[in-house]
């Protein structure tokens, strides 16, 4: 807490421009010619940016015109380019594109993050050429940093190690910023080479190195099945957080084999309490059938896409068999975690895949009766990780601890929802919870969102610009008067 109460005392004494310092070590402060009545951008001067999209920088301009709250407009500036000014490192390596995303205050790049960084971006490739190259090379990066070790989560920029080599685990070789196996991390690879090729059609990401990488990846999963044994994963690390390790010498709380697949940490990067995390096997049913459509109709293996649809249906099949419980508030909801012997936990975390963001991720629609169940338990007090104060409302996690609200939860409420009132109340909120900084953070406490955690996030910044994109395509008008 102490660091917490340092940061808000920091940005009530030293402004908006020393915070904005903050989020970027390399940032210069640019031009003073306001862009509002009292708001001016936050981003590196161009001189400084890490990377450069004509066509991002247009659409952002395009954007703004269609926002007439002024601080949300500057928020918007602020957040969506923030993967390309601050985290992106671009290159040819070998005659084809290389790219490397750190998760901002982390220098290290996470396969989830980076995939979820540039997601917003994917939908402006066809009419920017650099822009489709950078996709490409982190599609080629992620490739062989699956290749280097599938149950890694989180990886360097080089051979330089990092300080979780202590750790005690099979495999944590210098590349390896940190390995907690989180099923999560070899789903978001899936999903950024799959809408990267719907979106341009260029199919030369998927040579045989990358599917050498997808053979691994069905592996790894058939492997956490844990259908014969435990398989070659265990993971503790020396610490006082106990959600940093797992118990039974790091192999985890008993599981039944069902079809499900462990994940011995959440995407939050916390230990899982039953092994069978819901949210990422319900991700992993998605992107197994959309790495089933690249394999059959790119690559033309019939066998192995037969392959990766068979382990689809049984996790979906697991999931429903075992993933949904009778709640004595909510009726059928989805478990967060389950064990296979009957054993349930009922909440959710902010971190997505989450059971509220399942929607935003393609497994079911909103309108699925077991999700709106689901949903209302989530933002309710039944969620154990719910939090309401004076600042705000939303869904939290123990990866921070009790009060705080990710305004990832508050996104992804407005992104599974088809009332344009709530997404105006999400948007209204996230505005006024950015503790004057023109950015999103991790979290932020329930009572006073000049206490927060990571000044510096790209994920949860670009995350934000999506929503006004989605906003702004789904609901033309709304922005375009008072929040």
């Amino acid at each position: 807490m102490k660091n917490r109460i340092s940061r808000r005392r920091f940005l009530k004494t030293g402004g908006l421009a020393l915070a904005a310092m903050a989020v970027h070590p390399s940032l210069v402060w640019p031009s003073r010619e306001k862009t509002g009545l009292n708001y001016v951008s936050l981003r590196p001067v161009a001189e400084k940016r890490n990377f450069v999209s004509k066509t991002v920088d247009a659409v952002i301009e395009k954007i703004k015109s269609h926002i007439k709250d002024e601080k949300l407009r500057w928020m918007f500036e602020n957040c969506l380019p923030n993967t390309l000014d601050t985290t992106v490192r671009y290159k040819l390596k070998d005659g084809k594109p290389d790219t490397f995303v750190i998760t901002g205050d982390i220098d290290a790049m996470w396969l989830r993050d980076s995939s979820a960084q540039v997601w917003p971006y994917l939908p402006l490739m066809k009419h920017d050429e650099p822009l489709r190259l950078m996709v490409a090379g982190l599609i080629n990066r992620q490739t062989k940093c699956i290749l280097i070790d599938p149950y890694a989560n989180a990886f360097n920029d080089g051979l330089v190690g990092s300080y979780w080599e202590t750790d005690h685990t099979q495999h944590m070789v210098k590349e390896l910023h940190e390995r907690k196996w989180e099923v999560d991390s070899l789903c978001y690879p899936i999903r950024l080479a799959y809408h990267y090729w719907r979106h341009t059609q260029d199919v030369s990401v998927f040579g045989e190195e990358w599917h050498e990488a997808m053979k691994l990846v069905v592996k790894t999963f058939k492997e956490q099945q844990r259908k014969q044994n435990l398989g070659p994963y265990s993971f503790t690390r020396n610490c006082d957080r106990p959600t940093d390790s797992q118990i039974n010498g790091g192999w985890g709380a008993p599981v039944k084999p069902v079809g499900l697949i462990v994940s011995s940490f959440r995407p939050s990067d916390d230990a899982t309490q039953y092994g069978f995390f819901i949210p990422s096997n319900m991700f992993a049913v998605v992107s197994l059938r959309q790495l089933a459509e690249i394999e059959r109709q790119v690559l033309r293996n019939d066998s192995f896409a037969k392959e990766c649809t068979a382990l689809a249906d049984e996790v979906d099949a697991a999931i429903h068999k075992y993933g949904i419980v009778n709640h004595p508030v909510c009726g059928r909801i989805y478990a967060f975690e389950v064990d296979g012997f009957g054993n349930a936990l009922c909440m959710d975390d902010a971190n997505v895949p989450s059971l509220l963001a399942t929607p935003y991720l393609g497994y079911c629609s909103f309108n699925d009766v077991v999700y709106r169940n689901t949903r209302k338990m989530i933002w309710s007090d039944d969620n154990p990780y719910f939090f309401k104060g004076k600042a705000g409302e939303g869904v939290g996690g123990p990866h921070v601890g009790l009060k705080y609200i990710w305004p990832m939860s508050i996104i992804m409420k407005a992104f599974t929802t088809d009332e344009p009132e709530e997404v105006r109340a999400c948007l209204r909120q996230l505005r006024d919870t950015d503790g004057d900084t023109g950015f999103m953070h991790e979290s932020f406490h329930e009572d006073d969102a000049a206490i927060f955690t990571r000044p510096w996030f790209a994920w949860a910044n670009t995350l934000f610009g999506e929503l006004i994109l989605h906003t702004v395509r789904k609901y033309p008008s709304l922005l375009s008067q008072p929040l």
